[in-house]
């Protein structure tokens, strides 16, 4: 990779440890290592040096006025001002390149099987990309409208989370009520961080219920790394706990059911092309409608989600969610009178 890239990939390194609030003043050494095992999976300094980092900062200062200091009291660097972020710049022809340069080396490996999950993010950054790069870049918003997601925070958790993840640290952090609004200590051991529609939860045994919980990191607050390791030896399985879950709800004294949907040929088409899981299956269709099937535990977002469809999908099977389903349409009735 040319030498320039490899810099303004650095820049965005630096500027992630620097605003990283759960390692606050990293060392000259740290940001090496940060900026070598992430372009290089080593931290040896085989390939980038102190000087290097030394040249980064200072590029950095001068090219986007990035208010990097020095605390000696902390012995690491720091931003002046704790809201800036290289990433409020807009991207240059270089930074545009240097995408492109690593969006070309990504996508060669797009269908090796660890990367497999990550195909439709991947399609996303080259359309974003090659619409910008064919543009006068001010009025692509003007002719292409990119889905956006609406922050919810939580964010900030991800990587100290994910590191308590590996080495099986136990946490604690204050989670607060839909119900009541107010916060209540929470003390698990994390399992697996998990998105849905663009919201992150966190997959946990929590330490006091005994139990496998989940929770929204938007939620979160005040959450602390405790660093003792858990010896429990607990044993977890993501694929298999959510192999038969639409969305994020897991009842753990549930099994999968057997559901049949009756759907008319609109909706037919429309599950055909997005399937609601990967159990579903045509086993009748006509001019009229289709019958599928599912093999599937019944949630919460999988009710929601039936009626979003309307009067377009008739329930067959199993009798109690259709009758969950008349329920809530019956209230939806009552609310509009």
């Amino acid at each position: 990779m040319p030498h320039i890239k490899n810099a303004l990939i650095r820049y965005r390194i630096i500027d992630r440890c620097l605003r990283n609030k759960y390692r606050p003043f990293p060392s000259k050494q740290d940001l090496r290592e940060a900026c070598e095992e992430a372009l290089f999976g080593s931290t040896y300094g085989d390939n980038i040096c102190d000087s290097t980092i030394e040249k980064d900062m200072f590029a950095m200062k001068m090219e986007h006025d990035a208010p990097i200091k020095y605390s000696k009291k902390n012995g690491g660097y720091f931003y002046e001002d704790p809201s800036f972020s290289i990433n409020d710049i807009p991207l240059t022809d270089d930074d545009l390149s240097a995408i492109k340069f690593a969006l070309s080396t990504l996508m060669q490996f797009r269908e090796v099987e660890m990367f497999k999950q990550f195909g439709s993010a991947m399609d996303k950054i080259v359309d974003r990309v090659s619409i910008t790069s064919a543009s006068d870049g001010d009025d692509v918003g003007k002719y292409v409208q990119f889905e956006t997601a609406i922050s919810l925070g939580g964010n900030e958790f991800l990587t100290p989370l994910l590191e308590a993840i590996r080495n099986k640290f136990n946490v604690d952090f204050n989670y607060s009520s839909f119900i009541s609004g107010k916060g209540k200590l929470r003390s698990c051991l994390p399992l697996l961080l998990k998105e849905y529609r663009n919201r992150w939860y966190l997959i946990s045994f929590d330490n006091d219920k005994k139990a496998i919980i989940t929770y929204a990191l938007d939620r979160m607050s005040d959450l602390n790394i405790t660093n003792d390791v858990n010896q429990s030896k607990f044993d977890f399985d993501a694929d298999a706990y959510f192999k038969y879950v639409i969305g994020i709800s897991v009842d753990n004294k549930s099994k999968s059911e057997h559901v049949v949907l009756k759907a008319n040929n609109v909706a037919a088409k429309y599950l055909q092309s997005q399937p609601l899981h990967f159990s579903q299956k045509i086993i009748e269709e006509n001019s009229e409608y289709a019958t599928l099937t599912l093999e599937v535990m019944i949630s919460e977002e999988l009710i929601r989600l039936l009626l979003s469809f309307a009067g377009e999908i008739e329930i067959v099977a199993p009798n109690y969610l259709r009758n969950t389903i008349l329920e809530r349409v019956t209230k939806m009735q009552e609310v509009h009178k």
